[in-house]
């Protein structure tokens, strides 16, 4: 039997998230029946990661087995074939047989644009949160900075996580300026159920004198979900790549 990698690319608010869930729509589900058709097996599709409703991928990395002769780059074309038009598979191809995407997986990027005009762009409204205050950029990349490292980061998980620790490593956050966009990139070996989203409501309410510009360490110390910021929108953030 063949092992099959994927990288996939889909736009978050046609679905209910990645994961199979009875009466929705979601990308592993389509996925798992683009299989069906292309190869007639009900194949279990294994994902690097279950992205929540509304929340976009680029990098998404899923695999599955296969008796098919099909060569393993045409998979990519043929799926497609049979998937909506807010999914498409980017690339295809074998990887051992023992591969697994999501415990492979060394680590991710995931990426959350903020719109700092005063009136939304139609054009990027739906991948990005409209944020209403001024933005003191070098105060966010302050406090960007005091996350980075081996932390316990239960104050920005969200309730309902089955993760059996709330210990993760951060590598670095990247923050870019373009135009009205803020855009933040996350790197790190995991994050926990909403971490991302919860770190840019706590970074942009520091960046917007909401919270103190030193309150990032204090936030952390106190692995409470109160003491850190908004969730930020789903929309805002994107899957843009696994690392193996």
């Amino acid at each position: 039997m063949r092992n099959i990698g994927l990288v996939i690319a889909y736009r978050g608010g046609d679905f209910a998230g990645w994961q199979i869930q009875k009466n929705a729509e979601t990308v592993e589900g389509d996925l798992k029946q683009a299989i069906f058709e292309v190869t007639g097996e009900t194949a279990v599709v294994y994902g690097a990661g279950r992205t929540d409703a509304g929340v976009h991928a680029r990098g998404q990395r899923a695999n599955f087995k296969t008796d098919s002769a099909i060569p393993a780059d045409r998979f990519a074309f043929a799926l497609n074939a049979h998937l909506p038009k807010a999914i498409r598979v980017m690339q295809s191809f074998e990887v051992p047989r023992a591969f697994h995407s999501r415990y492979g997986a060394k680590g991710k990027c995931y990426t959350y644009r903020v719109y700092r005009g005063k009136i939304e762009d139609p054009l990027t409204a739906d991948f990005s949160w409209q944020y209403g205050y001024p933005l003191d950029v070098e105060k966010i990349r302050a406090a960007a900075r005091d996350v980075i490292g081996t932390h316990d980061f239960k104050s920005f998980q969200a309730a309902g996580s089955s993760a059996k620790t709330s210990v993760r490593r951060v590598d670095r956050i990247e923050i870019e300026e373009s135009g009205p966009m803020l855009i933040l990139r996350y790197y790190g070996n995991g994050f926990l159920y909403n971490m991302v989203r919860i770190l840019t409501g706590t970074l942009l309410a520091i960046g917007s004198g909401q919270l103190p510009e030193d309150a990032m360490p204090a936030i952390i110390a106190a692995k409470d979900r109160n003491r850190a910021g908004v969730t930020a929108p789903a929309k805002g953030l994107e899957l843009t790549q696994v690392y193996y």
